[in-house]
């Protein structure tokens, strides 16, 4: 018989038994567990130990992988170069200039014989070269191609990268060879024994082992709002993609990746995605038939009524138990804005101007070249209509869309995409992990942080440096033996068994170092304490196991305390821990002078609040307190309750009542010593800084001193949560948008506060009209309750120490360390991608608009362009890829954080910019054109003007050209400054890729000069002649100066461009859509799906594309159907349902998870009772996120 490791290769179980297994709930999963032989029998048969898990061997662990899967689903794959090619050729310019230039190409070789008698005047030599320019320009295009989609090709490399580096991050607590490990979930093998506790987001499905107090939101499967409570007696199955939101536990994982049930439910989605994307183009046709069939039927008369667009093809028949509910019966939702980012938006408008602007020049150069052209043929010659007169036309088509070509800023997206993408990868070594691109831009926009204070301002190393046991109050650690022995023993017990066993004390890698604290950290600086006293918390854990604990009440923002319960002499203990002033309001008695029992009356309460922990909170210290209640049989003592039965654990508010205070402590968070630093930059750079706290009104005040956001001098306003909502609520208690526009302005410390506090604040700021320009909002979270704010904020600060995996999934920005000053690195980099993209654009329309009003100008006077369709491709190629790269790449510095944000309105191009644009394309207009009527005679060379179509390339334009790209070359030099800065040349040699492109497309030019021959119209030029270009492309260095002379104030307001409020982007309602979302955000609603699709945005015009795909749900529907909606797909909406086996199979999957739940009464909500419950969404965004779900969708 084959073995592994010494045991039998064949396991107990079956995959296809345990992947049946986990499609059951409730009473019917537990009968199948029994069936298998329960819990501990299927961990027999895994080959595992429900208290030390697996060996963790390599052999074993593949040889799970093999039989049960991995705990990954595979990526779609990505685009291939070839696609990419096939993409960018799509433009719809290019296509216009390859099809002119094949015809060109065409018309070289086409010699009519009526035509004979015109050809023997010609030198024969030019025959030959008429097809050089068709092929250069064809080349030109491929050239362009290649650039494109290579950068494309990088650009995703990067994303999946990036997106590996997300999914590396997310780490799981796995019990193997009895050592509690941290396990990258791509990692995790059926058989694992997992932790599991507050906040997590479950990697695999499993079954529970133990649990205490356990509540999952399962929002992400079957659309149920409600928490789920779960226990090993009642509910054991838990599903992968889930939120643990309430409570702590320890499951057997039983199916992983593509086996779990949101594992089947994505694979099957993905399939359905690829096969919408297949029928969406034959939908858009049914519906344009549609369409036209309805138009008749009205003109006709018949009443048929129409299917509404949100389902195609839905048609009830009366066997149906659904029907669908007329459309009439709902109001019409209200149209949903969401906002582009203030970049985004700007540019989306500037990039169409500057479109319509091109386009109409690009027209009007093509009609006046062909009347110019027919007038003297045909009219001033009179001469007769010849086919090769067809070349001509093309060749002066092709000039026109050559302007077009050079007129359409078509480096915009690409310099967007680069700067952004540069600036993801280089904000990773400085601890910022961007999820979302955009959020990267907004950050530089930010007028307002609102910050937690553990961990981001503060260390998050906690001591406890103060304690108050038996009235007497310690500024250092006291002796235990001088504590009185009954009120020592319980306070340890108290405090090892009643915090989470993840939390411990660990002996330092360094050993001159202080030792690893290693979970929740409040509960290290107790267990710290425990320690410090000569005292083993581990002993105590080994007897009282967290398997023999009767209820556990977990932490949380609501309670602000822990509670444990232990069987205790026949009896049982209660174990409180948590906020001092909260703990104390639930104690009757506490522990007096050498220990003796007193009655805790409220006088007492009063002075031990002043004495003892005011001025605890005054030093900047959290308070602490344990107290314990005994539930005996027997006699009760007077702190004790007698009791006869077991009491009901449910009743919390009557069980955690009446405690007896064993001690306070106050524990020490140091601030962070770069804080006070980062908090000054970030007023300097007009940055509000407000902290947002769950502690104590006079802990938030000291901590808010050290740190710098008060000044003992300050008006600013400091309140608790309860005195934030009195002031911010009507008689009804509904929150007022004026009354918080009163409060807000001037609050700098939040304490006491709760996610549903912090939520309020986020909102009211940023929807607030107080001032002109809107708050752009950052906020900082790290619990799961935070995901609301950190979803409704502008940015999104998660932190990747302390944060749970809720948090994470709700923000934009991970902060790898956790560190405040790790968000002042995040504006800066957000100013320079807003800098580096002005830069670009500084220097994108000075070239733009010198070759068109050259091309259009030529074209007038000359009828001829001094610059050709080719070289003006070779512009295009220097100044949209190459000079988007090399702008976009420079690196930040910390003048950007000397002047206030810019703010929504103000215009992209500013009046400094204008000046610059205006004043070198002024410069440069002129050299040209002196160069073209005078130049001839001044270089003492033959003149280019007034040449046959098909002659040699003269030394004359030559110049023009080469003079023309030269001072494009020196300006984008002076490009790299927007602020009217004078030294040009500042910072010049710190970033390598702009001088490596420079020198680059410097010595290219000097080939195509020099060998371009008629490929690129040239002829080569003397060193005297090179030395004049240079010369003239020197001057726009000394020109810049003079401009930046002349005072910005003297510019006229009107000349800056993309001023002005972004116009909001309006999403169409998808089914379903919660109108009211903003006031109760709740998941499931409607579904951006993230992961790769979020990351692989392309900017498209500006503009940030975003897959959008509403999956609505119906709770009676047999018949079911996913819409697959892919909207913003070039501002098409196109909805259509697909009714596919795949699809079915998927919604089957569905209706069962949530059929489970209607059936099975052992089903416990925690919140709501049945009859509330909301309709189902199937809510891939929850499951997307989730790393090892990344999907195919």
């Amino acid at each position: 018989m084959a073995t592994v490791e010494g045991r039998p290769a064949q396991y107990g179980v079956t995959l296809r038994q345990l992947r049946e297994l986990m499609e059951t709930r409730g009473a019917e999963g537990l009968a199948k567990i029994n069936a298998l032989g329960g819990p501990q029998d299927l961990c027999k048969k895994l080959y595992t130990s429900p208290t030390d898990g697996l060996s963790g061997s390599k052999a074993d662990l593949q040889h799970r992988r093999e039989v049960f899967g991995s705990n990954l689903i595979p990526p779609k794959p990505p685009k291939t170069f070839l696609t990419l090619v096939w993409e960018a050729l799509q433009d719809v310019t290019l296509i216009i200039l390859e099809v002119a230039a094949v015809v060109s190409l065409g018309l070289s070789f086409y010699k009519p014989s009526e035509d004979e008698t015109d050809i023997a005047h010609l030198d024969e030599e030019e025959g030959h070269y008429q097809w050089i320019e068709g092929l250069a320009i064809l080349i030109s295009v491929i050239v362009v191609v290649i650039v494109t989609a290579f950068n494309d090709y990088t650009k995703e490399r990067q994303f999946r990268g990036l997106q590996s580096r997300i999914e590396g991050e997310h780490k799981f607590a796995v019990i193997r060879s009895g050592e509690v490990n941290q396990v990258p979930i791509s990692e995790i093998v059926v058989g694992d024994i997992c932790q599991i506790k507050y906040g997590d987001l479950l990697p695999a499905d499993g079954l529970l082992l133990q649990s205490n107090d356990l509540k999952i939101d399962e929002s992400s499967l079957t659309g149920e709002s409600d928490h789920v409570k779960k226990g090993e007696s009642f509910d054991p199955m838990v599903l992968s993609g889930t939120h643990v939101m309430e409570g702590s536990g320890k499951m057997l994982v039983t199916a992983v990746g593509v086996n779990s049930q949101a594992g089947i439910i994505f694979t099957l989605l993905g399939a359905a995605v690829d096969k919408q994307e297949k029928e969406i183009k034959q939908m858009k046709k049914e519906a344009k038939k549609q369409q036209r069939k309805s138009q008749r039927k009205s003109l006709t008369g018949d009443d048929d009524l129409p299917a509404s667009g949100n389902s195609h093809g839905n048609h009830a028949r009366p066997d149906d138990n659904h029907v669908p509910a007329p459309a009439a019966d709902k109001p019409a939702p209200e149209s949903h804005k969401k906002e582009k980012s203030v970049l985004q938006a700007k540019l989306t408008k500037l990039a169409i101007q500057i479109g319509y602007a091109g386009s109409t020049i690009a027209v009007l150069t093509v009609i006046i070249l062909v009347i110019q052209f027919c007038v003297h043929t045909f009219v001033i010659e009179n001469k007769e209509w010849k086919a090769t007169y067809i070349n001509n036309l093309v060749k002066h088509l092709i000039i026109g869309v050559t302007v077009l070509v050079v007129a359409v800023p078509e480096g915009l997206p690409l310099a967007v995409t680069l700067s952004l993408a540069y600036s993801v990868k280089k904000m990773m070594k400085d601890n910022n992990l961007v999820r979302h691109l955009d959020a990267c831009e907004t950050m530089g926009n930010a007028t307002a942080i609102c910050s937690d204070k553990t961990g981001t301002l503060t260390t998050n190393r906690m001591t406890v440096v103060q304690s108050y046991i038996c009235e007497r109050l310690c500024k250092v650690t006291p002796n235990y033996r001088d504590i009185p022995q009954e009120v020592a023993e319980t306070m340890i017990e108290g405090i090892s068994v009643n915090s989470a066993f993840t939390s411990r004390i660990m002996p330092s890698q360094d050993p001159t170092g202080p030792p690893m604290q290693v979970g929740n950290k409040t509960e290290c600086a107790l267990l710290g304490f425990v320690v410090a006293l000569g005292q083993s918390y581990e002993a105590v854990r080994e007897r009282h196991t967290e398997e023999s604990f009767t209820r556990v009440y977990t932490f949380n923002s609501v309670r602000k305390s822990m509670s444990t319960v232990i069987p205790y002499k026949g009896g049982y203990r209660l174990y409180t821990k948590g906020a001092s002033e909260i703990v104390l309001k639930k104690c009757a008695f506490v522990y007096g002078h050498e220990g003796r029992l007193e009655k805790f009356t409220r006088d007492m309460q009063d002075r031990l609040v002043k004495q003892v922990i005011e001025p605890m909170a005054c030093d900047g210290l959290r308070t602490i307190s344990v107290a314990y209640r005994d539930f005996v049989p027997g006699k009760a003592d007077i702190n004790q309750v007698h009791i006869d039965q077991e009491p009901n654990w449910d009743d919390e508010d009557n069980i955690v009542n009446n405690l007896t205070c064993l001690c306070v402590v106050g524990i020490e968070d140091p601030v962070r010593p770069e804080v006070p630093e980062a908090i000054r930059k970030c007023q300097k750079a007009g940055i509000t800084v407000r902290m947002v706290t769950g502690d104590n009104v006079n802990t938030a005040r000291s901590i808010a001193v050290k740190c710098g956001i008060l000044k003992p001098t300050d008006d600013f306003l400091i309140l608790e949560g309860k005195e934030f909502n009195k002031r911010i609520r009507d008689a009804n208690g509904e929150v007022q948008q004026h009354l918080l526009d009163r409060v807000w302005p001037k609050l700098r410390v939040l304490a006491r506060s709760s996610p549903t506090d912090k939520y309020t604040l986020v909102k009211g700021m940023i929807e607030s009209k107080a001032f002109d320009k809107r708050e752009v909002v950052a906020v900082t979270g790290d619990g799961t309750n935070d995901g609301p704010a950190l979803k409704k904020a502008d940015v999104g600060f998660a932190m990747g120490i302390a944060g749970t995996d809720v948090a994470k999934e709700a923000s934009d920005i991970i902060l790898t360390d956790d560190n405040f000053s790790s968000i002042v690195k995040a504006v800066m980099w957000g100013r320079n991608v807003y800098d580096s993209i002005a830069k670009f654009l500084q220097f994108q329309l000075t070239v733009n608009v010198v070759a068109v009003i050259v091309a259009f100008i030529g074209a007038c006077a000359i009828q001829d362009s001094p610059l050709k369709a080719v070289q003006m491709l070779w512009v295009n190629l220097i100044m949209d890829t190459l000079a988007s790269l090399a702008l976009a790449t420079e690196m930040p510095t910390p003048d950007l954080l000397q002047r206030k944000p810019y703010g929504r309105t103000k215009p992209l191009i500013s009046r400094t910019m204008m000046k610059n644009i205006l004043g070198q394309a002024l410069y440069q207009l002129f050299i040209i054109f002196m160069l073209l009527f005078v130049g001839d005679r001044m270089l003492n060379i033959p003149s280019g003007r007034g040449q046959q179509l098909s002659s040699e390339p003269s030394q004359h334009f030559t110049i023009i050209f080469n003079t023309f790209v030269m001072m494009t070359l020196f300006n984008e030099i002076n490009a790299r400054k927007i602020h009217g800065q004078r030294n040009v040349f500042e910072g010049l040699f710190t970033n390598p890729i702009f001088y490596s492109i420079w020198i680059g497309t410097a010595l290219s030019q000097v080939i195509i000069i020099q060998f371009g021959g008629m490929a690129f119209s040239t002829a080569g030029l003397t060193i005297d002649q090179w030395l004049w270009c240079l010369f003239f492309g020197a001057g726009t260095l000394v020109w810049g100066q003079l401009v930046t002379t002349v005072p910005t104030r003297k510019i006229p307001k009107k000349l800056s461009w993309g001023r002005g409020q972004p116009d909001p982007e309006t999403i169409q309602p998808g089914p379903d859509y919660d109108a009211d979302l903003d006031k109760k955000p709740r998941a499931g609603q409607i579904l951006w799906i993230r992961g790769l699709t979020r990351l692989q945005t392309q900017v498209i015009g500006g503009e940030l594309q975003e897959r959008l795909i509403p999956v609505p749900y119906s709770k009676t529907s047999t018949d079911q159907a996913i819409r697959v909606v892919n909207a913003f797909r070039q501002g098409l909406d196109s909805r259509g349902s697909l009714a596919d086996a795949a699809l079915a199979e998927a919604l089957r999957k569905q209706t069962a998870l949530s059929k489970r739940y209607s059936h099975s009464s052992s089903v416990e909500y925690a919140d709501a009772p049945r009859e509330q419950l909301a309709p189902h969404d199937l809510d891939v965004e929850r499951l997307s996120s989730h790393s090892h779900t990344e999907t195919a969708v």
